[in-house]
């Protein structure tokens, strides 16, 4: 029983001295174990000095000045005699074309045989329809026209003879009726006094001197006396007179009328024959361009050869042997000979604050050039990103081909600044541009280190270096490079 209590003791005690040990091993090593987990930064202090700021970039040379050997026709062709980069002299042959007319004359000579057939049925069109109108005395001598304007103020003038008859058989119609009207008052009058003289008959049969019928006789007499008046009211004599002359006015109107038929029917021929007599003028005009433009094709057609115009060297060939040339595309294109070049590259808006029209550009990688030499000619929004881009156009001389490749270099000469960093210093987020300074603070277990955000302006770069400005000494300690991301605030080591 001791023994057991003897040897718990023992285990008890030697479990104490092994978590005594590791707790003062990881009272004194835990400084150094933490250090190995955090990340390890390398970098440099900020120093001052010298920048030459430079903007880069590659292009494609291009032609300042291509010419285009153009054919104005589609034209096949046999052979093409030069190739890219060819060098040649004007009247040199780029290519031989078919015999033949070309494309656009055969369709342009088919288009005269139609003008040609359109002036022929207009002519025939307006013979026939002459011929058939009867009207051959209309025409003016000379045929150059139809006189639509007499015939029009003929047919105006029985128009107006028609309307001023209408209103004389109007006028006689109206006084015919006024007697007519008279007429049948006498008529009425007459019927009145008959009925009352056959009242007053009766009443005499039947008791003669009575009051009633004394009553009845007087108003006879006033219908005898109105009867009277409206029978001297009337004239037969003038109502027949006006039904003759109405009569005679009544046959006038209608000759009149046939009149104005007759001139109505020949004014529309003379319209018809006037139409198709400057129908045959718009066709004859038509037939006479279509001819003058054939005859300019036919001078202006390609021989051939097509030879080269100018002096120069051979940058494209647009055409093969079977093809047909096209006039809205070029058969080849020259860079004609003592004529410059261009090259262009896109930059940001701050690059482009870095260099001014006339700056001379560098070429990268220059000894494969030793003639060529660049000038900046413009800077002008980029069009495909012109809010933030600038596109810088050089002008080149020199021993140089359409479609090489170069890379330039351009910008300010050299100038001193304060804060300069390793382009790898500089950091950037939506915030802007910054960098990560080390900062030293004490603790118990020692020093520790931790990464400091400091915003920052770059104010000019080079390949290596930038110089910047910010709430800085001038002399801190700028991480480049990290075995781990770091973050601002981040604590750090340095390398032992």
């Amino acid at each position: 029983m001791d023994e057991k209590k003897g040897r718990r003791r023992e285990w008890v005690k030697t479990a104490a001295i092994i978590f005594l040990s590791v707790m003062l091993v990881l009272t004194f090593f835990s400084n150094t174990i933490m250090n190995y987990s955090l990340p390890e930064v390398a970098g440099q202090n900020i120093t001052s000095g010298t920048i030459t700021s430079k903007v880069r970039g590659t292009g494609i040379v291009e032609s300042g000045s291509l010419y285009n050997v153009k054919v104005t026709e589609s034209r096949k062709v046999l052979s093409v005699e030069v190739r890219v980069g060819d060098m040649v002299a004007a009247g040199d042959v780029i290519c031989y074309l078919a015999e033949g007319d070309s494309t656009e004359l055969q369709a342009e000579k088919e288009k005269l045989t139609e003008l040609q057939t359109a002036y022929e049925k207009a002519v025939d069109t307006y013979n026939q329809t002459l011929l058939s109108s009867g009207n051959l005395d209309i025409l003016q001598s000379g045929g150059t026209s139809l006189p639509v304007t007499a015939y029009q103020q003929q047919v105006t003038g029985a128009l107006a003879e028609v309307n001023a008859q209408q209103d004389v058989v109007n006028e006689l119609n109206r006084q015919i009726a006024e007697l007519q009207k008279k007429e049948d008052t006498v008529a009425s009058a007459q019927a009145k006094v008959d009925s009352l003289a056959d009242q007053l008959s009766v009443l005499e049969d039947v008791s003669s001197g009575n009051a009633y019928a004394e009553a009845k006789r007087k108003e006879l007499t006033e219908a005898q006396l109105a009867l009277a008046n409206a029978m001297a009211d009337t004239d037969g004599a003038k109502k027949a007179a006006l039904e003759a002359d109405l009569k005679a006015a009544q046959d006038l109107l209608e000759q009149k009328k046939a009149a104005l038929a007759t001139l109505q029917g020949s004014i529309g021929d003379i319209f018809e024959l006037n139409a198709q007599y400057e129908a045959i003028g718009t066709a004859r005009e038509a037939l006479a361009a279509q001819n003058k433009k054939i005859a300019e094709l036919e001078e202006k057609a390609a021989g051939g050869a097509v030879t080269a115009d100018v002096a120069g060297t051979i940058t494209a060939i647009n055409v093969v042997a079977g093809e047909e040339t096209s006039p809205d595309n070029p058969v080849a294109m020259i860079q004609p000979e003592g004529k410059g070049y261009t090259l262009s590259f896109s930059v940001t808006n701050q690059q482009a604050q870095k260099i001014s029209v006339g700056d001379p550009g560098e070429l990268v990688n220059s000894w494969w050039y030793s003639d060529v030499t660049a000038t900046v000619a413009s800077i002008k929004p980029d069009p495909s990103n012109p809010n933030t881009s600038k596109l810088v156009t050089f002008n080149l001389t020199g021993s140089l081909t359409a479609g090489q490749s170069l890379s330039l270099q351009v910008g300010q000469k050299s100038a001193s600044y304060d804060n300069i960093v390793p382009n790898s210093a500089i950091r950037e987020d939506n915030n802007g541009k910054f960098i990560l300074v080390v900062e030293t603070r004490n603790s118990p277990l020692g020093n520790r280190y931790y990464a400091t955000r400091y915003d920052v302006e770059v104010l000019a770069s080079d390949d290596t270096q930038s110089a910047i400005s910010g709430a800085l000494y001038g002399y801190e300690f700028v991480i480049t490079t990290a075995t781990k991301p770091v973050e601002a605030g981040q604590m750090v080591r340095l390398p032992d």
